[in-house]
């Protein structure tokens, strides 16, 4: 008979105070249905305590009290969420304005194919001896590494620091063109 009394209790303090919650809850959150989420809450909360009903308890200040912090915490929520949606827009426009001075700076006058050709072919042939034989055979032969070693007679060590090199001074060589290089 205890627990009937108790639901009977339960269903007329949720009557009685449901809609003051809510409107005190709006006050805050702004939204109607966060309100009434959070409010619904309370009152799980209330249930699954409802030993509290049979103790001489303020419920008025239990309600406000178990409400204001559900607030609290939901604000505390929504701030962080903010902060970090805004730190992720902050950094997607940093990369943007990045991207935006890369395309402003880039060269107006973009050379032919054949000029391309030209400029990678003049800087192939700038490179020292040894290194331009092995980036030729790596890079426009397509062979292996290991297939250059046994070729030349040299280590995999060396190749491996030789294409270093030769890319090292590609990329100084040709760094007006690497946009476009990129794409060919």
């Amino acid at each position: 008979m205890e627990k009937q009394s108790q639901n009977i209790d339960f269903e007329k303090i949720y009557i009685a105070h449901f809609s003051k919650m809510k409107r005190f809850a709006k006050e805050y959150v702004l939204s109607g249905e966060d309100a009434e989420n959070i409010v619904q809450d309370v009152f799980l909360e209330l249930w699954e305590k409802r030993e509290v009903l049979t103790m001489p308890v303020n419920l008025i200040a239990f309600l406000f009290t178990a409400t204001r912090n559900r607030c609290v915490d939901y604000l505390r929520h929504k701030m962080m969420v903010r902060k970090a949606t805004d730190k992720l827009q902050e950094e997607q426009l940093l990369i943007l304005k990045m991207k935006f001075e890369s395309l402003e700076a880039f060269d107006q006058d973009i050379p032919a194919e054949n000029d391309l050709e030209a400029v990678l072919k003049k800087a192939i042939d700038s490179l020292p001896g040894k290194c331009r034989e092995i980036f030729i055979k790596s890079r426009i032969e397509g062979k292996k590494q290991k297939e250059i070693a046994t070729e030349m007679d040299i280590s995999i060590h060396t190749i491996e620091t030789q294409m270093g090199i030769a890319y090292k001074k590609l990329r100084a060589e040709l760094k007006n063109y690497l946009p476009l290089l990129m794409f060919l």
